[in-house]
């Protein structure tokens, strides 16, 4: 059996198809998302760089050389405690809410009255919380942080200087740390890092690095746990209205089915919405036509059958009371014998058609042993081989009558018969002869009302050629099939197949 991930059903569709286009529509909407906090968090990041680096370069390319170099270990060493602010003018640890630790810089008597001032504390994330949560979904986006940090320096520094900035190599004595100006969570996350060169006016040169948290927009949990809320509801909605239109659509076929079973069937409820209610009139409108059809033609049929046998009886009288010549006498008799025999097979057949027997569970074991010991009764040879797991539901003497045809065309044509039983999730009943076979054009047409294969199949042997017609008609009355092959080793084989219902 092949296996195939999209449904099969109606509502199994519905379901899959929406939950795709959620789902689709969702990762957009994430993509975008994520793409504008990524830029969001690259020009913060890279404009506070720009603003620290900016105010550590102006302060100390004021100092002296040595003091410089001193300055630049002293900022090294603690980095971590750095916090930038611009205001009016310096004040004192104690003096500025933000304090929290010593003086980097003093500001004396020649520090500028206005202008950036460098304080210290200890970095700490926020009391009351965390500005990204502890647990996220990181989509990965390549920014240029490169670029646009030496293009927003080159904005600030001014065209007197020289900015690089590339991927951070070896730990350097003169590299100035810049921590990442947003808190994460405690976490490892992956970091890059980037070597920002400043050349100053007096040619020397301030190596900063900047160290980015792991590149991507960092996504609440809550994104997806309202993915996945609107997924649920949807699918409960969408299960509500399925089933509101399947459920009629599987009664409707379930009505169809049954329909071709049996003819006498009760009407379909007409509820539902407005298309599902026309279908269902349609579909009763179909059948109360069948059901005049039927009717009229039944009594049409049962008006011919005694209608016929009036002028059959009366030509067979004048042809044995008017006609002298035995051999005459003899040919007109067969002519009429096989024009009765033909109008009992054609209203054989109608009744066939026009049967109302109810389905029962039918023993098709005891079945086929009834029809192959009144063959042997009558001195054929007919064979039966396998057994069926269990009964099968249908109409006893409609069985029996398909397969007693199917067993008499293999007698009469092919000297014996076997008949050979394979059940599964449907049952199959073969029945073999050895007989010349039938061309393989004209295996579907002796299916026709009347047909006979006149090669070897001819009227010398008997039969109307309605026996398979009538075969095949009472197999899909049962939701099966017939159809007839050749066999390799000689003869022809007609399976019988018909589905069980678990």
């Amino acid at each position: 059996m092949r296996l195939s991930l999209w449904p099969q059903s109606l509502f199994g569709r519905l379901i899959a198809a929406l939950v795709i286009a959620v789902v689709l529509a969702q990762a957009a909407s994430l993509y975008l998302f994520a793409r504008d906090r990524e830029r969001f968090v690259v020009d913060s990041s890279v404009r506070e760089w720009s603003r620290r680096i900016t105010e550590i370069t102006l302060l100390l390319e004021q100092l002296p050389t040595a003091q410089r170099a001193a300055t630049v270990t002293m900022l090294k060493e603690q980095a971590g405690r750095l916090v930038l602010r611009r205001g009016p003018r310096f004040r004192g640890p104690r003096e500025h809410p933000w304090a929290g630790g010593p003086l980097l810089l003093p500001a004396g008597k020649g520090a500028p009255p206005r202008g950036p001032h460098l304080i210290a504390r200890e970095l700490r994330p926020p009391a009351h919380g965390q500005l990204w949560p502890r647990i996220f979904i990181q989509l990965p986006f390549v920014s240029d942080v490169r670029g646009i940090l030496a293009q927003q320096l080159r904005a600030e520094l001014g065209s007197g200087y020289e900015v690089a900035v590339q991927r951070a190599g070896a730990p350097a004595a003169s590299v100035i740390p810049m921590p990442s100006p947003f808190f994460g969570p405690a976490t490892d996350r992956p970091t890059e890092s980037y070597d920002v060169d400043v050349r100053l006016t007096d040619g020397s040169t301030l190596v900063y690095r900047v160290t980015r948290l792991s590149p991507g927009a960092p996504l609440p949990p809550s994104l997806m746990v309202n993915l996945i809320l609107l997924v649920v509801v949807l699918v409960i909605a969408l299960y509500v209205v399925a089933r509101s239109i399947t459920r009629p659509l599987s009664r409707l076929a379930a009505a169809a089915d049954n329909l071709g079973r049996s003819i006498r069937q009760p009407k379909l409820e007409e509820k539902g919405a407005r298309e599902l209610r026309r279908a269902a009139r349609a579909f009763n409108t179909m059948q109360d036509r069948l059901h005049r059809y039927l009717d009229s033609r039944t009594r049409v049929l049962a008006a011919m059958s005694h209608d016929l046998k009036t002028p059959l009886t009366r030509l067979r009288l004048q042809v044995e009371t008017q006609i002298d010549d035995p051999t005459l006498q003899a040919r007109f008799g067969k002519e009429l014998d096989e024009m009765e025999t033909m109008v009992r097979g054609a209203l054989a057949l109608f009744r066939g058609l026009n049967d109302e027997e109810a389905l029962e569970p039918v023993d098709v074991n005891l079945l086929l042993e009834t029809v192959r010991d009144e063959f042997v009764e009558m001195g054929e040879d007919v064979a039966l081989e396998g057994r069926a797991i269990g009964p099968l539901q249908g109409k006893p003497q409609a069985l029996k009558r398909c397969i007693t045809n199917l067993v008499a065309n293999a007698v009469k044509f092919g000297t014996r018969a076997r008949i050979l039983v394979r059940d599964g999730e449907q049952l199959e009943i073969s029945v073999c002869d050895d007989g010349p076979g039938i061309p393989a054009d004209e295996l579907e047409k002796v299916f026709e009302p009347f047909y006979r294969v006149e090669s070897s199949r001819n009227r010398d042997t008997g039969g109307t050629g309605l026996g398979l017609s009538i075969a095949r008609d009472l197999a899909q009355a049962h939701g099966g099939s017939l159809i007839l092959t050749n066999r390799t080793q000689g003869g022809l084989e007609a399976r019988l197949t018909l589905p069980r219902r678990r």
